[in-house]
């Protein structure tokens, strides 16, 4: 069951975006690549550190939540740009706990755009996608993902949630990080 949930998984997920038509391919490909290159090319360094994890309540019992590291360490580097309507771009490659305190690597892009709510306050709703590998999912099988995510920023930190959906016990889960945007090209010179 769980090669034939992966494989619906990745079905969905390489198949959700993709043009409808054949000749409509070429523009698709061309259009998410120079996304990609405009993105690395105008973002500037962005540093990410995971904190927190919440496995929702009605998908796990107190027992398994007692089990699962709710703290996952990890450090994550990455590259963001606002555009003209102020929606944030990112490229990023971080590396974090799972749940099951084994190393989880991600790298993605994501988008936000954003609202003011006062006092400097904005708040940011998007997604994100890419590709993340777990020991329990294939040992370490690259899997691709398309999640949504909220924020909460003031000047260049934000406090970033990203909801991996799911069903009883599996997904259902919250990672809350803090990303720092710098304004140049960051300690790594990139």
């Amino acid at each position: 069951m769980p090669a034939l949930f992966r494989f619906l998984v990745l079905t969905l997920a390489l198949g959700a975006g993709l043009p409808a038509r054949a000749e409509d391919a070429h523009g698709w490909f061309d259009a998410v690549n120079n996304e990609l290159r405009e993105t690395w090319q105008l973002g500037t360094a962005e540093y990410y550190a995971t904190f927190h994890t919440t496995h929702m309540p009605w998908a796990y019992t107190e027992a398994q939540n007692k089990e699962y590291q709710n703290w996952p360490p990890g450090f994550g580097v990455g590259r963001g740009h606002f555009d003209r309507r102020g929606n944030w771009h990112g490229l990023y490659a971080m590396g974090f706990q799972d749940s099951h305190f084994k190393p989880e690597w991600a790298v993605g892009y994501g988008w936000q755009t954003y609202w003011q709510t006062g006092f400097g306050l904005k708040l940011g709703l998007g997604y994100t996608a890419g590709l993340t590998t777990r020991t329990d999912i294939g040992h370490y099988t690259p899997v691709p993902y398309v999640l949504p995510m909220i924020s909460l920023a003031r000047d260049k930190l934000s406090l970033e949630s990203v909801y991996v959906p799911g069903g009883g016990g599996h997904g259902n889960v919250m990672l809350f990080m803090v990303k720092w945007h710098a304004d140049n090209k960051g300690l790594f010179g990139w």
